[in-house]
C-alpha cells in the first residue's frame, strides 16, 4: 500500500490580501475606535468638565458647526506643510550628496547641521518674523529647519552604506563618479531615504504648527491658540485631531509612493521590522 504524501494548499491571493487589510487597517482601526470609545465612556462616568476634556461627541458637534471655518484652517496648515517638505527635499538630498562625496566637506558641514537641530524652534520663530516679516514665509522656513535634518542624516547614511565591493566593481568598468551615484549609491539608498521622508513628514506638521503658534492668522495651530484663549475647548481638541490625522494620512501617502514605485525598498523596510 502506498503513502499518499500530504499536500500543502498555498494560501490564495485573495486570503493573503484579506490579512494583510486586516493587519494593515482593520487592527489598527478597532484599536483606534476602542480608544475613543473609553475617552467618551470616560467623560460620561466620571463627569469630567468639558473645559478640562470634552467627550469625542462633543467634539464632533462643535466642530461639524463651523466645518467651514476649520476646513479653511486645515488648508492653510497642510500648505505651509507641503511646502516646508518638499523644500526640504530639494535641498536635503542635494546636500547629503555633497556631504558624502568628501569627507572634508562632511567635516566642515555638520556642525552648523547640529547647530540648526540644537536652537529651539520656539525661540527661532520670533526672531524669524522679525527678519522675514507676518507671512507665510517665517513658517515655511520653521517647517523646513524641523523637517531636513533626518532626511539629510538618512540619505547621507544610506549613500554611504553602499557595500565596498559594489563600488569597486563599478570603478572596474570605469564608470563615472555621476554614474556610479545614479546607478549604485542612490538606488541602494533609497530605503533609507523613504525612511528619512516618512519621519520629515510628520515633523513638516508639527514644524507648522510650531509657526502658526508665533505668527499667523490662519491654520490649526492659529485656531488651536484662539479657541483656547476664547475656553472653546472642543474645537481646540478638534484642531488637535485633525492635525494628527494630517501626519497619518501624509505618512501613508509617502508609504504607498514607496510601495508603488518602489516595491523592492518597501520590502526591504517591511522585513527590518519583522
Amino acid at each position: 500500500m502506498t503513502e499518499v504524501a500530504p499536500t500543502t494548499t498555498k494560501p490564495t491571493s485573495r486570503s493573503a490580501w484579506f490579512r494583510g487589510f486586516s493587519q494593515e487597517v482593520l487592527m489598527p482601526t478597532a484599536v483606534l475606535l476602542g480608544l475613543v470609545g473609553i475617552w467618551e465612556a470616560s467623560v460620561h462616568i466620571f463627569e469630567i468638565p468639558v473645559y478640562l476634556l470634552p467627550a469625542p461627541s462633543q467634539i464632533w458637534v462643535e466642530c461639524s458647526a463651523m466645518s467651514n471655518v476649520i476646513l479653511k484652517h486645515t488648508l492653510a496648515t497642510l500648505h505651509t506643510v507641503l511646502i516646508g517638505f518638499f523644500v526640504s527635499i530639494l535641498i536635503s538630498i542635494p546636500l547629503a550628496v555633497v556631504l558624502t562625496s568628501s569627507r572634508g566637506i562632511a567635516t566642515a558641514i555638520y556642525p552648523v547641521l547640529v547647530i540648526t537641530q540644537a536652537v529651539p524652534k520656539v525661540a527661532l520663530a520670533p526672531l524669524l518674523v522679525i527678519i522675514l516679516g507676518a507671512n507665510e514665509i517665517p513658517r515655511v522656513v520653521i517647517t523646513f529647519l524641523v523637517a531636513f535634518f533626518p532626511l539629510v542624516i538618512a540619505s547621507a547614511t544610506g549613500l554611504m552604506s553602499v557595500p565596498h565591493e559594489l563600488i569597486e566593481l563599478g570603478r572596474s568598468y570605469r564608470i563615472s563618479l555621476w554614474q556610479e551615484l545614479i546607478r549604485i549609491r542612490l538606488p541602494y539608498a533609497v530605503p533609507m531615504i523613504f525612511s528619512g521622508l516618512k519621519v520629515a513628514i510628520t515633523l513638516s506638521v508639527v514644524g507648522a504648527v510650531v509657526g502658526e503658534f508665533v505668527n499667523a492668522d490662519k491654520g490649526l495651530g492659529f485656531l488651536i491658540v484662539s479657541a483656547s484663549a476664547f475656553f472653546q475647548v472642543p474645537v481646540a481638541f478638534g484642531a488637535l485631531v485633525i492635525l494628527s490625522l494630517m501626519g497619518v494620512v501624509l505618512f501613508q501617502i509617502v508609504v504607498v509612493i514607496e510601495r508603488i514605485f518602489f516595491p523592492w525598498s518597501a520590502e526591504s523596510a517591511g522585513n527590518s521590522f519583522m
